[in-house]
């Protein structure tokens, strides 16, 4: 890995850390998720035609992962009600991985090697130290758990869907736009709530969504120009740039712990996704 490639990575671990703190510190987290989905939709539909078609066997897959993605916002939305940024991030994000690693070991027959064992054990023992922190709510680790098998769902769905779409980046842009349907429910069905929000917190929202869509394109983009294995590891830095930004924007704590317990989730992530 280049170091250009390697600080295009950072970038968009560093973003994807960045917008969902914008969720979490936003004052209506549904309504902002619902713009952040906007901001995915929105330059999508801008690039529908200049962009391939998908095969039609890959509709099926942009359709579940619709349907899954509203499930990540539903939960992701609870999560953050009920957690700090640097308590749900990394457990969202860090078991996410072990268990799409399980998933292939029951269902695809796959066997893990030995260190891909010892990535789930750091990682779990990362997750532990994390939810015995003092005073974290049990029900934002149960929901930022919850929402780490959403996270798995749809990375298998997407996993497959792009294989059989012929066309990576159109499976991308058409997935994007099909989120306009959970922009329009979360906003749809808050509509008296949208109307009231601050144009700022419009602004956030949709900035929120246009990170998050920049995020997964360089994360991707850097795919085309390095070992996937080592930028997926790379990637999940996010967890430690995530347990930062709490800790030294928003004040969570105690701080040491979250720090320590989010780098050794990242540690586990990169060791699994190394293995």
């Amino acid at each position: 890995m280049t170091t250009a490639v390697l600080l295009i990575v950072l970038l968009a671990a560093l973003l994807h850390a960045l917008w969902n703190a914008l969720v979490k510190t936003s004052a209506d987290r549904a309504i902002t998720l619902g713009l952040v989905a906007m901001g995915h939709c929105l330059p999508a539909f801008a690039l529908l035609p200049f962009v391939p078609v998908p095969a039609i066997e890959a509709f099926a897959f942009i359709i579940a992962s619709t349907v899954i993605h509203w499930g990540y916002y539903y939960f992701l939305n609870i999560s953050y009600r009920l957690g700090d940024l640097s308590l749900i991030y990394p457990i969202a994000r860090g078991t996410a991985p072990v268990m799409v690693a399980f998933g292939a070991m029951i269902w695809a027959d796959e066997t893990l090697p030995v260190w891909a064992w010892i990535g789930i054990l750091t990682i779990s023992a990362g997750v532990m130290i994390l939810a015995a922190i003092r005073h974290a709510d049990k029900r934002g680790v149960g929901a930022a758990l919850a929402t780490s098998a959403i996270i798995a769902a749809y990375s298998v769905v997407d996993g497959i869907g792009i294989r059989v779409s012929d066309t990576p980046i159109g499976y991308v842009v058409w997935l994007f736009a099909a989120e306009v349907f959970v922009a329009v429910f979360l906003i749809g069905t808050r509509f008296e709530r949208a109307r009231s929000i601050s144009q700022r917190s419009f602004a956030v929202g949709l900035t929120g969504g246009v990170i998050s869509g920049l995020a997964y394109a360089l994360a991707l983009f850097a795919k085309t120009l390095a070992p996937i294995g080592v930028v997926s590891a790379v990637r999940e830095t996010s967890v430690i740039f995530a347990a930062l930004i709490g800790v030294y924007w928003l004040g969570e704590g105690p701080a040491r712990r979250r720090l320590v317990a989010a780098s050794v989730v990242a540690l586990g992530v990169i060791i699994l996704a190394l293995s």
